[in-house]
């Protein structure tokens, strides 16, 4: 195999998401355009992350090589001229969503932040699929049902609603700023 020429290396291994990208859209930002960036990383779902956040900030996935349990993405910085960072168009603020929830409404609440964060902190009756695993877990969702996205602050949520309508959801919307500044109800391992 041909040695791939790369402008920048970054080691993310052993961090879970979202912090390689993270440290992805850091390093991007020092980079001029054109330039290649190798991220190493261990997490399994780095792949999905890293393919979804290029895709919607604009620049260039070009491909993962598993060597050993470390994978190695590579990733080109487009120039200004092609830099569209897109964003998923409806979105829902966290009071409003706490209103729609107080009033019983039916819809569903996909949770993607990781299996730990929702383990100790989660809006009753929403659903665990970290984003990482959405594609594996797509099915367990119906197209058609009103979904709600949540994460952390909004980030993660936008990709995968982003996700959800490429794949033939017809009604989802981006829970923003998510968990890190929710005033509802939350149950978790630390309300116990």
């Amino acid at each position: 195999m041909e040695n791939i020429t790369t402008n920048v290396i970054l080691d993310a291994k052993g961090l879970a998401c979202p912090m390689p990208i993270v440290k992805t859209k850091k390093a991007m930002n020092q980079l001029e355009a054109g330039q290649v960036l190798e991220v190493q990383a261990t997490d399994k779902g780095s792949k999905a992350d890293l393919k979804a956040w290029s895709k919607s900030a604009g620049h260039y996935y070009l491909g993962t090589i598993d060597e050993g349990g470390v994978l190695k993405h590579y990733l080109r910085k487009a120039s200004n001229d092609e830099l569209n960072e897109t964003k998923h168009p409806y979105v829902i603020i966290n009071d409003d969503l706490k209103k729609k929830l107080e009033s019983n409404e039916d819809f569903v609440l996909v949770d993607v932040r990781e299996y730990a964060e929702y383990a100790f902190n989660h809006i009753p009756n929403s659903i665990s699929i970290p984003l990482g695993d959405l594609d594996a877990r797509i099915n367990e969702l119906n197209k058609e049902n009103e979904t709600y996205v949540v994460c952390r602050t909004g980030n993660r949520s936008d990709f995968a609603a982003q996700k959800l309508v490429e794949k033939g959801f017809t009604n989802v919307i981006n829970v923003v700023p998510g968990m890190s500044q929710w005033t509802g109800k939350t149950i978790g391992l630390d309300k116990e």
